[in-house]
């Protein structure tokens, strides 16, 4: 007797929906598809493939789910990915788009300009002023003789801006400060 074989195009039977995910960590991918015979799967980005590198691959479970695994995720991966489904009588495939949430970038607080001994004669204004940088923004204290100054302390006013600048204002100086 004559064996009729089946042929089914390829079908995505669970297929993942637009994404976000951090920089620097793990990004997986996972699909499962039909059909016969077996369906060989292409990634694509922004329509290129997607080869597997060092930080690139593509996995297939006992389960049938085939996984593309991104570790660690770069700004580089972000985009419109497509996975492409082919076997003998034809193709299927799907598309989402990946946005790559950027990794928080910390600095320890650092002085790009130090405050300046300064002389002034009583009765006159006095500027201290620094510059100091960090990430996140840091929070600043003023202290005289280790005692924190208050920001409401009469006759001293406390500025700063976003590039770092400091600056402790005393108007008029009095020989106490």
């Amino acid at each position: 007797e004559a064996v009729q074989e089946r042929f089914f195009r390829p079908y995505f039977l669970q297929a993942p929906g637009d994404m976000v995910a951090h920089e620097g960590l793990l990004c997986r991918l996972d699909c499962k598809v039909s059909g016969l015979p077996t369906p060989d799967l292409t990634w694509l980005l922004n329509g290129k493939p997607v080869l597997p590198d060092g930080t690139h691959k593509m996995l297939v479970r006992e389960t049938g789910v085939h996984s593309l695994l991104i570790d660690p995720l770069s700004q580089n991966d972000a985009g419109t990915y497509t996975c492409l489904a082919t076997n003998k009588t034809g193709q299927n495939s799907f598309s989402l788009e990946l946005t790559v949430v950027a990794k928080e970038v910390k600095k320890a607080p650092m002085f790009l300009e130090k405050l300046q001994n300064c002389g002034v004669p009583e009765g006159y204004p006095v500027r201290l002023e620094c510059r100091v940088v960090g990430m996140p923004p840091p929070i600043f204290y003023w202290k005289k003789d280790n005692e924190t100054i208050p920001s409401n302390r009469e006759r001293m006013s406390m500025h700063q801006d976003t590039t770092g600048y400091v600056c402790l204002l005393i108007q008029p100086a009095k020989k106490a400060d």
